[in-house]
């Protein structure tokens, strides 16, 4: 990229500077199809528009791929043409926007195309990015782990003996995953309110400890054969970009139903995620170690290199129902265990099909002090001290009407912000049962 400096305004505090280009699916009022688009600054290009009217005419070997892929209503299928070409489209796409572009004529100077084309975001609706039809939520957070397992078996049995070993994870619900500024209502689910009690009978009622658990999630661009496991150094290139993710949790329904085979309904009631696909590449200046492993891994295991995470900055807000911010966390996402490659080597060992559109969540991301932990439930020491908002109020776990905004943003305001922009979601009241 020539230059780091768009035509088009960008402010410096912007996520979707000219070193990002992430894409994502938009509706409008003035036309309600869904279909892809890219953010920058403040505006949207909407590729639709954009592939019709020639905008990829210097880029003829993807021109007559574009007035196709980007007439769907996912990223499904821009996804599985592969590294390559998110790359040369991105990089393409950064020079049409670029202040110094090498084709003016493409949208800087076409007024035209730009009318149809470049649209403010506050005039468009965000959609699910990619058609998901399996979604994997790993638990790569070893600082959450190491936390939560305290709480239940002490330090010393904080982690089960299989941790550092393998990326643990189990599959969740692809139905419920939903984008930012989607309201979920409070689940209903069995709960056991007096755990010393004997029989053990649970109650049915809307859970009462909503939690959040702060994740990154990877979205899956290439397939490979059912039997056929992806070596780790070839599992780079089944990857298309990342989101931010809620991966919502009712802590008191876990607590009954997870034994013998893990959380079910306490997690199926919603995950939300960050509407704008940020493309592996535009991560790459961000790599950094992440957490030591102290063990010898098998070989299917092993990277190459020690840089496998990225640098991101997160944030999570809670906003009450009467407008008052907190923050709740400050940390990075570089405090994963184990790599995204290591994830896709993992789950394919076993010779498990990915698909394009697969999702995989990192599992819940925390620091190691206080103001860095990725779910209420830590903060709280399992519901033993409460959290102290701006306004005077406290939280154990989430209220009706609370909302969760999670941000996350790599590089510098100078030489352009990476960045999700807000994974977003409300707490509603639980509906009215019946079983009728």
């Amino acid at each position: 990229m020539a230059s780091t400096k768009s035509w088009v305004p960008i402010p410096s505090s912007s996520h979707f500077s000219l070193a990002n280009i992430p894409f994502g699916i938009i509706s409008s009022s003035k036309d309600e199809t869904r279909r892809p688009a890219i953010a920058i600054g403040e505006h949207v290009l909407d590729l639709y528009s954009f592939s019709q009217n020639d905008g990829f005419k210097k880029l003829p070997d993807f021109h007559g791929v574009a007035t196709t892929v980007f007439t769907s209503s996912t990223l499904n299928s821009f996804a599985a043409l592969g590294r390559p070409t998110h790359r040369a489209v991105r990089q393409y796409l950064q020079d049409v926007l670029s202040e110094n572009t090498s084709h003016p004529e493409v949208l800087k100077e076409n007024s035209s195309l730009r009318d149809v084309a470049l649209i403010p975001q506050a005039e468009v609706q965000n959609h699910l990015p990619l058609a998901i039809g399996d979604y994997t939520d790993f638990f790569a957070g070893r600082n959450h782990a190491f936390n939560v397992g305290t709480l239940f078996r002490g330090p010393q049995n904080a982690l089960n003996p299989n941790y550092n070993h393998l990326p643990v994870a189990y599959h969740g619900r692809a139905s419920s995953v939903v984008v930012s500024g989607t309201a979920l209502h409070r689940p209903w689910g069995q709960v056991l309110l007096d755990p010393a009690s004997n029989p053990k009978v649970p109650s049915f009622q809307p859970a009462r400890r909503v939690d959040i658990e702060l994740e990154m999630g990877m979205f899956v661009a290439k397939e490979n054969t059912l039997g056929s496991p992806v070596p780790i150094g070839q599992a780079e290139n089944h990857i298309f970009g990342y989101v931010l993710m809620n991966d919502w949790s009712a802590r008191d329904i876990q607590t009954w139903e997870y034994v013998p085979l893990g959380p079910f309904n306490a997690k199926n009631f919603g995950t939300t995620i960050s509407p704008w696909v940020v493309l592996a590449d535009a991560l790459e200046p961000f790599r950094t170690g992440g957490l030591e492993n102290p063990n010898e891994l098998r070989s299917y295991l092993l990277e190459s290199g020690k840089d496998n995470q990225y640098d991101i900055k997160l944030e999570v807000d809670l906003k009450t129902s009467d407008g008052d911010v907190t923050t709740l966390t400050r940390t990075s996402s570089q405090n994963l265990l184990w790599s995204w490659p290591q994830m896709v080597a993992h789950h394919t060992v076993g010779g498990c099909n990915l698909r394009v559109g697969d999702l995989f969540g990192s599992g819940t991301i925390s620091g190691s002090a206080s103001g860095t932990y990725g779910s209420i439930l830590e903060q709280t020491q399992g519901g033993k001290q409460a959290v102290k908002l701006t306004g005077g109020g406290e939280r154990k776990f989430l209220q009706d009407g609370d909302t969760i905004i999670i941000r996350g943003v790599a590089g510098e305001v100078g030489s352009g912000l990476v960045g999700f922009g807000e994974c977003m979601g409300t707490i509603l009241p639980a509906i009215q049962y019946t079983s009728e």
